[in-house]
């Protein structure tokens, strides 16, 4: 005889169920959050990769500016050895970093390459430098113009400081690349039926709303925009919680949370319920993502 399902029973089933979806839940959520995370690994690991690249493209001009200063010196050498192979490891980095330059994703291997190619040619010009003052020493005319070559390394060295503080602006700008922005920001005072209201004091809401243009360097993945709603006298409306922006914490009004892919995505609104007597005036509009301040717009509402 089948043995029939007590209550309790049922209850410990329905139990079983719930646990199993709550742990297929957190196992989809854990997977997704590792996704995004290897996302913007990758992301910053291309930078990082690009930057170098930059920053040996620029040494590698910088050694055959001084190479060329010393070419004019290659008559007094007793063979071209040297200058052989520094001819052949200088079509090396020009093959690399040409390979580099066609490729969208870099390869740590291919950087790494570049760095021992420019350090053998650095080394190739130490040496080379090393013949040719030798040989100045030797030379009274040669030694007068070995202070002038020196005159010019100073040179030389201002400008890879230079270019080195290049390589850092340009790292900036890439950075400031990948942020969000938002564009046709608006504030409207609305019924309670959703309808606009034009007198502030009997607003039921308040609505922000604005555009996501297209941005291709911003790395994709779930973005949550922060509403900062600041009154005529100045102190902030609502109060949902806090987030952090340039190490401090921040409260908020109100926030939304979207999936972004790149492309541009309109009509964004975020609503805040007033819970409070509103006055006419000046109303001002801040939204925050990602550690930036996206937009500070003024509003004026009137009654």
């Amino acid at each position: 005889m089948k043995k029939k399902m007590t209550p309790m029973m049922w209850g410990a089933a329905a139990l079983v169920a719930l646990l199993l979806i709550a742990v297929g839940i957190s196992v989809w959520q854990m997977t997704s959050l590792k996704m995004q995370v290897d996302e913007a690994r990758a992301t910053n690991e291309q930078l990082q990769l690009t930057n170098e690249q930059l920053s040996l493209s620029n040494e590698f001009d910088a050694i055959n500016s001084q190479f060329a200063q010393y070419e004019d010196q290659a008559n007094l050498m007793a063979n071209d050895t040297i200058m052989a192979k520094y001819a052949a490891a200088k079509n090396k980095i020009e093959e690399l970093l040409k390979e580099l330059n066609s490729q969208k994703a870099k390869s740590s291997a291919q950087i790494k390459k570049l760095k021992d190619e420019v350090s053998t040619l650095r080394a190739l010009l130490r040496h080379y430098i090393a013949q040719v003052d030798s040989l100045g020493k030797e030379n009274a005319a040669l030694r007068d113009e070995n202070s002038q070559i020196r005159n010019r390394n100073q040179q030389l060295a201002s400008q890879v400081s230079s270019v080195e503080r290049e390589n850092k602006n340009l790292s900036q700008r890439m950075t400031l690349a990948e942020k969000l922005n938002v564009t046709g920001v608006t504030l409207t005072a609305l019924k309670g039926n959703g309808k606009t209201e034009k007198n502030v004091t009997k607003a039921k809401q308040l609505m922000v709303s604005f555009t996501i243009p297209q941005n291709n360097s911003t790395p994709v993945g779930t973005k949550t925009v922060y509403l900062r709603l600041t009154g005529p006298e100045g102190s902030l409306l609502g109060g949902a919680g806090s987030f952090n922006f340039e190490g401090a914490s921040v409260p908020y009004t109100e926030k939304i949370s979207f999936d972004y892919g790149g492309e541009e995505i309109g009509g964004l609104k975020i609503y805040w319920n007033v819970n409070t007597a509103l006055s006419p005036g000046d109303y001002t509009v801040e939204l925050f993502a990602d550690n930036y301040r996206l937009a500070s717009r003024h509003f004026t509402l009137k009654k």
